[in-house]
């Protein structure tokens, strides 16, 4: 099976809650429906607050995984 492909991208990294979350909100608005973003952050609380926040606001969180100390995830518009 092969990667979705990455719509749009939001780098968050050293930024601390809520700074993810909003930026989060304001990006996912500029997209359509369906398409994929990619978030990579270095706070932990965001492991919490982004599936919450996808879950809430009806997105699909695809994929999320650390590697190297960041947080990656994938989250399909609703």
């Amino acid at each position: 099976m092969s990667k979705p492909e990455v719509s749009h991208k939001l780098d968050t990294k050293g930024l601390y809650c809520p700074e993810p979350v909003m930026m989060l909100h304001t990006k996912i608005d500029e997209l359509s429906a369906g398409e994929l973003l990619e978030v990579v952050a270095t706070d932990p609380s965001t492991k919490r607050d982004i599936p919450k926040f996808c879950g809430f606001l009806g997105h699909e969180l695809v994929e999320q995984c650390e590697k190297d100390a960041n947080f990656y995830y994938l989250i399909k518009k609703g």
